[in-house]
């Protein structure tokens, strides 16, 4: 019985871990671009239980971060939103179902992989950078309780007591939250039906970015990651299968006001540093999700999460994505490859990146060629 409940307490610490993704882009999101709060929440809830009941591993639910980062940056209609959402789904569907993706994923370099994973790694750091300079006593004082906590009590939940003392110390320096009215969380408007112009901006500003940091990040490499950790447990993770469940979800929910989501490499080593190893930790986080959403003040709870301490969450979290086992037992031979990916897609995006990469493992596997030719 003990064991249990350790195990549950790790999944629900695991849980925890990739709300540094989560809450500040999606509520960014609303509080920024004005998209009603409770089904963006709800969407993720319904989603991560899903997720969690058929994958039965710790795959996350993420904002897809290119189309947050327009709503964040321009102004998009909530019609060209729903537009992107459902063409970004459409695509995700069609690549899953007729199984392209997965020779798409087999055909991507490892070493190439192993860049696009250091690279976006990279990119999770910087953003935690900008989270813990909003108070950086908090960032310090939740760092220490989510190194120190797994040295002295490995069985304590660490990212539970990471986040209750950034609210304990955010109280007493008066650190910001994250920003948005939670005032208006009755509020349950349903996006209306694109026009013609909607579908065009949503086509060219949201879709055709999002779609290759989704096939990059959120199926590709997701994949292999759930290979890495998990081993034959890992069967049902594979690319076609991770595009038909984020193409479904955006095709029913985003219609509906929920965010555009996917999944996504950091999210799963974020759940996986924290301690989850099984489908419990997503159902968990979506149905506090779900509770949280429907409670009176469930939404102001969220607010008062200093934004300093989600960013140490996502620190630790963006670290053991780009320092993956791949990465420290490449061979020499592979390092420019592995760099020369992870500076364009810091520079650029994962797209780009992974242009990069392919072409400069073409180069080397010429080279190695020429070099065993030659002895």
């Amino acid at each position: 019985m003990v064991s249990s409940h350790n195990r549950l307490l790790k999944e629900a610490n695991g849980a925890l871990g990739d709300l540094g993704t989560l809450l500040p882009l999606s509520l960014g999101a609303i509080g920024v671009a004005g998209l009603a709060p409770i089904p963006v929440l709800l969407g993720f809830a319904l989603f991560y239980i899903a997720t969690g009941l058929y994958y039965r591993l710790p795959i996350p639910v993420q904002p897809m971060k290119a189309v947050t980062a327009v709503l964040l940056t321009s102004q998009i209609s909530a019609e060209s939103l729903v537009a992107s959402g459902v063409m970004i789904g459409v695509v995700l569907l069609l690549l899953g179902f007729t199984g392209w993706i997965n020779s798409l994923g087999r055909l991507i370099p490892r070493s190439v992989l192993s860049g696009l994973q250091l690279g976006l790694g990279i990119l999770l750091a910087g953003m935690s950078v900008g989270l813990l300079a909003t108070s950086p006593t908090v960032g310090i004082a939740t760092l220490a309780v989510l190194l120190v906590v797994p040295l002295l009590r490995p069985q304590l939940p660490s990212a539970l007591l990471g986040l209750c003392a950034a609210i304990a110390v955010g109280l007493v320096v008066g650190a910001p939250g994250l920003a948005f009215d939670a005032a208006d969380s009755s509020i349950f408007s349903l996006p209306g039906l694109p026009s013609p112009d909607a579908i065009q901006q949503g086509f060219a500003l949201v879709t055709l970015p999002q779609l290759a940091l989704t096939l990059t990040n959120a199926i590709v490499l997701t994949a292999l990651i759930a290979e890495d950790y998990f081993g034959d447990k890992s069967h049902r993770v594979t690319p076609a299968r991770l595009s038909v469940s984020s193409g479904l979800a955006n095709v029913l929910m985003v219609p509906l006001g929920a965010l555009p989501m996917c999944h996504g490499a950091g999210g799963l080593a974020a759940h996986y540093r924290y301690g989850a190893r099984t489908g419990v930790a997503p159902v968990l986080l979506g149905v506090v999700l779900f509770i949280v959403v429907l409670a009176p003040g469930g939404l102001a709870l969220i607010a008062a999460i200093p934004t300093a301490g989600l960013g140490a969450l996502l620190l630790l979290a963006a670290t053991e994505l780009a320092f993956s086992r791949r990465l420290t037992t490449a061979k020499p031979s592979c390092w420019p490859v592995i760099a020369i990916t992870a500076l364009v897609t810091v520079l650029a995006n994962p797209f780009t990146g992974l242009l990069a990469g392919v072409a400069a493992e073409t180069f080397r596997a010429a080279w190695v060629r020429s070099q065993q030719t030659a002895t």
